[in-house]
């Protein structure tokens, strides 16, 4: 990723539209990104009904969409290198649009596997505006009030989960839920009725989305940017694998990369099966009364991060983070041996612990780094692929045994990150 020189001359001083129209327009992928990503956790439980997926099966929506991450976050970074940040963001608006496009025809063939080819498409084009959205915002004013201007733009990504989840429980979830027993009674056109009714019910929203993110390309497209490091030179974008193989020999970081796979692991696997959770914690909650215990623990992991800033004034940032996975631990054993709405309510609560990890976690192993910093980072962006792998595994502990049992796989993830800040702790480098 290009650094930029921190000097007053990155952005020109400016006024009214000139100066706010680049900054709303990147500020607001922010959000749309935070929209698709907990969209997931809806979809996980709409395919399972609509599909008649075991638990399994249905992780494979994070599995299709946090492997697109993983195979373009080096691509989308040599991408912004070579043609800049506008076009990075115009390639990621495209790919993202292009995805949610294709869930209409995946509803008309009624395949789910179309379905997990359209989410790895939309997580491609993420990819791309992760990448570059944070460094432009960054370098998009005044270099003295930089992080302002990132924490503010981040909060919109919270708002996006949140709004992400609410669009899915009143667009896509219908709350009609038939048990094993009332669907084998159905004649077979009523149980095909059924089942595409579900299948089709994904296909608005996301239609929906997808004229939204290709109009925001087309403005992106037709803003004036400032320049912002648009070039660099040939030396600047070369691949170095030197640096790859010097990180080799950096245990602490290498143990940071593993807390953030098994960190990411976590979050997906409590995420995208608390409503499935639910199910058994509530038999009688509906599918759209569980969805509002998932919104609340985005609100929980919202307000976790504002605690933890403000914590952080007092604490360490390991030392805070080994007393929040060992809190997250403990809700864990709790959701396992009370698969009641006390279970329930500890996975939910987990959200708060969790919400300082990523940055924490990112911030300590790239610290020290020096010149490696760069291919740190990109690694450690990879390590988003633990929500593709580990989901699938809770998945299938749970088909072999039970959901609630199944949270032990979470319990594990988070006794690694509590293992990654003791040895912080105790002077890693």
């Amino acid at each position: 990723m290009q650094s930029l020189p921190r000097t007053s001359h990155q952005y020109p001083t400016r006024s009214g539209v000139a100066l706010w129209l680049p900054l709303v327009l990147i500020v607001s992928l922010f959000f749309m990104w935070g929209v698709a990503n907990n969209l997931n956790d809806i979809l996980i439980t709409q395919f399972k009904k609509a599909f008649v997926l075991s638990d399994f099966a249905s992780g494979w929506v994070q599995s299709a969409f946090y492997f697109g991450y993983f195979a373009l976050a080096i691509p989308a970074a040599l991408a912004m290198k070579r043609f800049g940040y506008k076009a990075a963001v115009i390639i990621g608006l495209l790919l993202y649009g292009l995805g949610a496009s294709l869930f209409y025809p995946a509803a008309l063939a009624h395949e789910y596997s179309y379905f997990l080819l359209a989410l790895f498409v939309i997580a491609s084009g993420l990819a791309f505006l992760e990448t570059s959205a944070n460094p432009m915002i960054v370098a998009m004013g005044d270099p003295e009030t930089a992080e302002r201007r990132l924490n503010f733009a981040q909060s919109f990504n919270s708002l996006g989960t949140i709004s992400g989840v609410l669009i899915g429980r009143e667009f896509i979830l219908s709350g009609v839920e038939h048990s094993p027993e009332a669907l084998a009674v159905m004649s077979d056109a009523q149980r095909t009725a059924f089942y595409t009714t579900e299948v089709q019910a994904v296909a608005g929203p996301y239609l929906a989305i997808a004229a939204v993110v290709f109009f925001w390309a087309l403005a992106v497209a037709c803003v004036r940017f400032p320049p912002l490091g648009n070039g660099c030179t040939q030396e600047e974008r070369a691949f170095r694998l030197a640096d790859f193989r010097a990180l080799l020999k950096e245990r602490y970081y290498l143990f940071g990369v593993a807390a953030q796979f098994f960190y990411v692991g976590a979050q997906v696997c409590i995420w995208s099966y608390m409503i499935r959770y639910g199910q058994t914690a509530l038999p009688d909650a509906g599918e759209k009364t569980l969805a509002d215990y998932l919104a609340s623990s985005l609100v929980a992991f919202m307000v976790g991060r504002f605690v933890a800033t403000a914590l952080m004034g007092r604490f360490t940032p390991a030392s805070l983070m080994l007393v929040y996975a060992l809190i997250s631990v403990a809700l864990c054993v709790v959701a396992i041996v009370l698969p009641t709405q006390l279970g329930l309510l500890a996975l939910v609560f987990t959200s708060f612990f969790m919400s300082l990890m990523f940055p924490t976690i990112f911030a300590l192993s790239i610290k020290g780094l020096g010149p490696l910093a760069k291919a740190g980072s990109s690694l450690l962006i990879m390590a988003i692929i633990g929500g593709a792998i580990i989901t699938a595994l809770m998945g299938l502990v749970s088909d072999l045994t039970r959901i609630n049992v199944a949270v032990v796989v979470p319990l594990v993830c988070f006794l690694v990150v509590a293992a990654f800040a003791r040895r912080t702790l105790r002077g890693a480098r």
